[in-house]
């Protein structure tokens, strides 16, 4: 099914339509449509967000800083409150010390 019949689908559900009347409107099958409308009943997934556990992108930002100004990785750590494992993991999976650029590290996580 395209994009513009399950629009279609969305509006003509939402304005009451039943599933036999949108099936025959679009000359599917009742089974495929009634499914897509079963699908639009259930509740909204939740909205995703991250973990406190993970690195923010200012995180990455400051990271990338203490890079470039030459302070050690434990110093970077003391200073977002981290562990130094995990700015040294962060900057190891992300191209290194020379090569760390927060904004490709915040597209790969």
């Amino acid at each position: 099914m395209s994009v513009a019949e399950r629009s279609l689908i969305a509006q003509r559900w939402a304005l009451g339509v039943s599933s036999r009347q949108i099936a025959r409107e679009l000359r599917r099958p009742y089974r495929t449509v009634h499914g897509h409308v079963e699908w639009l009943r259930q509740r909204p997934p939740q909205p995703r967000c991250r973990s406190v556990r993970q690195l923010s992108l200012a995180e990455r930002e400051e990271i990338s800083r203490g890079l470039v100004a030459g302070l050690g990785l434990r110093r970077i750590a003391v200073g977002l409150g981290r562990s130094a494992s995990t700015v040294c993991r962060e900057v190891a999976r992300n191209g290194g010390r020379r090569r760390y650029r927060a904004a490709a590290a915040e597209g790969r996580a």
